[in-house]
């Protein structure tokens, strides 16, 4: 399925309608070229799991957890070197589990099978807009809520 977005502030709504389908022991995959907006969906999804507050991105850390009505873990796996990595650290642990995972930069690491949302951001025809392609897996979420966005594929 493609969607679209307008702005910052439209991506991040698009993030919440997104958050609020999900359920304890799903993953959100974002992928997309640095700057695309990866980061903007991941605190939508944040605020429609009640997370509240600042949200700086994960980058250095690797994982941020949070909590709010659900628990959330905030992956970005820009810096691994070496998807062995991801296993050493051992935080293949926190995905599956009682926390909602999203998870920038996926394809660092070869994540567990999980149930998954993998959405590609990518940059649309003006500075501002974005397109968004999601494909599910081992997930069966009413998507309705996404309705405004969609776009034929």
């Amino acid at each position: 399925m493609r969607f679209e977005t307008h702005s910052e502030a439209d991506t991040a709504a698009f993030g919440e309608a997104l958050g609020a389908l999900l359920r304890p022991g799903d993953a959100v995959l974002l992928s997309g070229d640095l700057g695309a907006g990866k980061s903007v969906l991941a605190r939508g999804i944040a605020r429609a799991l009640g997370v509240e507050g600042p949200m700086p991105s994960p980058s250095f850390l690797l994982m941020i957890p949070y909590e709010g009505k659900e628990k959330l873990c905030h992956f970005d796996l820009y810096r691994l070197s070496d998807p062995e990595e991801f296993y050493a650290a051992g935080l293949d642990e926190f995905i599956g589990t009682d926390a909602i995972a999203v998870i920038e930069w996926p394809e660092m690491a070869q994540l567990p099978p999980c149930p998954a949302m993998k959405l590609r951001v990518e940059r649309g025809k003006a500075e501002t807009v974005r397109e968004i392609v999601l494909e599910t897996e081992g997930m069966e979420h009413p998507l309705g809520a996404l309705a405004n966005w969609r776009i034929e594929d």
